[in-house]
């Protein structure tokens, strides 16, 4: 494989820093500075996201004629790298990055036609409604109940951790539909707005202790809420698959990208603090070894993950290589929040609940430490979330012991 990039990768890499400069203003880079699991607020993210899309460079991985960029594995890599150097959002949210794919490849001409152009413009936010309480990475055991009534589904239960639904217009949703045969068999997949009467919403707390909006988790309840039947995705009882087929595109991402930027804050920190020798962090023996193992890594994952998407290009499945993607990024990612921690030393203990108050114009009391020391230990904490989500990493050993090796 030619890892060499072109004059116009080149050129396109020029292209891409340009527009970042620009449209990547200054609020949006001081809010990601101060972000406790880098994310913005909903105004700023949107507002990123429809310059992206002005720019035609919304949803990278879509096909060409559902509005996708058509760009090379090369151009994507280039994209993903500098965004994540410069701390921009990502383009990936719920909608454009597993909602979409279910509509494109099962969903009905009428769905698609009213889906993916309003997901590709972000004038509707997607959040997902998979886990529930006590079914998680048993998600075949959900028992979110959906019953027909005509040409409705009556819903009743709940979903929990899911994701920033206080923002959503729109959820998908796997719901039960029946209880005869083996559990997946009752499964069904259904698109809903969350404004139908008899949902609501609470917020979860999280040991990053964001203000209450900036809530990052939820739990979604649903009583006697009426969801249209034309609403659900392909056939009734077939939600399984179509769920399968979505955890391809939650797990089998690019973590090498955002990884490096991670990597390089460390360094950053590293640089700055003083370690028990008294000279930087960086100069201490034992944490440069650390350091250099995560690099290694991080490395690495990125040749890894380079090879899978130029074959995933090519038209390959990812399969498994997707669960392995999930598992070592996201090691690899509560790694850097270790080691960034460690690196903040005794200035990462003060808690500040609201890391924006001061670009909100809410206060101007001082900080201890460096301007990225309040937002080290809530990221650490908010991190332990990586090896369990998109199906814990123990579940992602038994897909690859499974599919791999045959056990």
């Amino acid at each position: 494989m030619d890892l060499d990039f072109t004059a116009e990768d080149l050129a396109f890499r020029d292209e891409v820093r340009a527009f970042i400069d620009e449209a990547f203003d200054d609020e949006m880079r001081a809010l990601s500075a101060q972000s406790k699991n880098h994310h913005l607020t909903k105004d700023a993210q949107v507002r990123w996201l429809k310059r992206l899309h002005a720019k035609g460079w919304m949803a990278p991985d879509w096909p060409v004629e559902y509005g996708g960029t058509g760009w090379s594995t090369s151009q994507k890599y280039i994209f993903d790298m500098e965004m994540a150097l410069a701390g921009a959002p990502e383009t990936a949210n719920m909608g454009i990055r597993m909602c979409a794919p279910v509509v494109m490849a099962f969903g009905t001409p009428e769905q698609k036609a009213q889906h993916l152009p309003k997901i590709l413009s972000t004038d509707v936010w997607w959040c997902q409604g998979y886990s529930e309480p006590g079914s998680g990475s048993d998600l075949a055991s959900l028992s979110l109940k959906a019953e027909r009534d005509g040409d409705h589904y009556v819903l009743n239960g709940s979903k929990i951790w899911t994701t920033y639904a206080q923002w959503a217009d729109w959820m998908f949703c796997l719901v039960r539909t029946s209880n005869e045969g083996i559990r997946q068999q009752g499964i069904s997949f259904l698109l809903l707005e969350m404004n139908t009467p008899g949902i609501s919403i609470v917020p979860l707390p999280t040991l990053d202790g964001p203000p209450e909006g900036d809530q990052e988790i939820n739990q979604v309840f649903f009583e006697n809420v009426r969801v249209p039947v034309s609403n659900r995705i392909g056939e009734e009882g077939l939600g399984w698959t179509y769920a399968k087929y979505l955890l391809q595109f939650e797990r089998g991402n690019a973590y090498a990208s955002g990884l490096t930027s991670m990597l390089n804050k460390v360094k950053k920190i590293a640089k700055i603090e003083r370690g028990d020798g008294g000279g930087s962090m960086l100069q201490d023996r034992d944490f440069r070894r650390k350091l250099a193992e995560a690099e290694i890594k991080i490395e690495t994952l990125n040749a890894t993950e380079l090879r899978m998407f130029a074959a995933r290009t090519a038209g390959e499945a990812m399969g498994a290589a997707s669960s392995m993607l999930k598992l070592e990024g996201s090691q690899a990612q509560q790694l850097m929040t270790e080691l960034a921690l460690e690196a903040a030393g005794i200035y990462a203990q003060p808690f500040v609940r609201d890391t924006w108050a001061e670009i909100r114009g809410g206060t101007n009391q001082p900080r201890a430490g460096e301007d990225y020391s309040a937002t080290v230990a809530p990221m650490y904490f908010n991190y332990r979330k990586t090896s369990i989500y998109a199906g814990s990493n123990e579940i992602q050993h038994n897909i690859m012991a499974k599919m791999v090796l045959g056990l």
